[in-house]
C-alpha cells in the first residue's frame, strides 16, 4: 500500500465486516474512516456514543481518558467542550485535549456527534487538525450501521501519527462492536 504521505492515494482493508480507508487530502490532512454494522438499534448506539464511561471502555487498556472538569464527565456527553488528560496504557502522559462536541443534523434519521478538538498539550498537542465524526443509522433488519471518520493533521509529523492512530482505531472499531453487541 502507498505510504500515508501519498496525495489523494486509498489504502483499503476489510476484516469481519470491517471496512477501513486512509485517504490523504490535498490539505496534508489524513483520514480515517470506518464503516460497520452493529447488532444493536440505533438507539442503544446513540446512547453508547454520547455514555462518557464507553468511551472510557473503547479506548481502555490501550489508552485511559480522565476528565479534567470539575466533577468529572456529565452523565451523558453533551454539545461543548469537554477536557480530557489521555495516558498511553495507562502510564505514559500523552497530553490533554478538548472534547469539542456538536451534533450536526443530518437527513435520512442520521445521527451524528462531531468531536473537533482541539489537542492542547503534551504529544497530543502537536496535531493541529482534529476533526471525528461518528454517525450511527438504522437498518431494514434492526441493527446499525456506523461509521466513522478521523480527519488530523500535525505538519510534518502527521506520517508519524498515521500509524499510530490507524493503530488506536482499529482497537477502538473492535469495542465499539463488543460494547454494541452487549446493548
Amino acid at each position: 500500500a502507498p505510504g500515508p504521505g501519498g496525495r489523494g492515494r486509498r489504502g483499503r482493508g476489510a476484516v469481519a465486516g470491517l471496512v477501513v480507508s486512509r485517504t490523504a487530502g490535498e490539505d496534508g490532512t489524513l483520514r480515517i474512516l470506518l464503516k460497520f454494522d452493529l447488532g444493536c438499534s440505533a438507539d442503544a448506539a446513540w446512547e453508547m456514543l454520547t455514555d462518557p464511561r464507553a468511551l472510557q471502555q473503547l479506548y481502555s487498556p490501550v489508552m485511559s481518558v480522565t476528565p479534567l472538569e470539575p466533577g468529572g464527565f456529565p452523565a451523558k456527553l453533551g454539545e461543548g467542550r469537554h477536557e480530557i488528560a489521555v495516558r498511553a496504557y495507562g502510564l505514559m502522559p500523552m497530553g490533554t485535549q478538548f472534547i469539542t462536541i456538536t451534533f450536526p443534523k443530518r437527513k435520512g434519521g442520521v445521527r451524528m456527534l462531531r468531536d473537533s478538538g482541539p489537542t492542547t498539550s503534551g504529544l497530543l498537542g502537536l496535531i493541529t487538525t482534529w476533526e471525528h465524526s461518528m454517525a450511527v443509522s438504522s437498518l431494514p433488519d434492526g441493527r446499525t450501521r456506523y461509521r466513522d471518520q478521523l480527519r488530523f493533521s500535525a505538519g510534518i509529523l502527521t506520517p508519524v501519527f498515521w500509524p499510530i492512530l490507524w493503530g488506536v482505531w482499529q482497537w477502538r472499531a473492535s469495542r465499539i462492536q463488543r460494547l454494541a453487541a452487549s446493548r
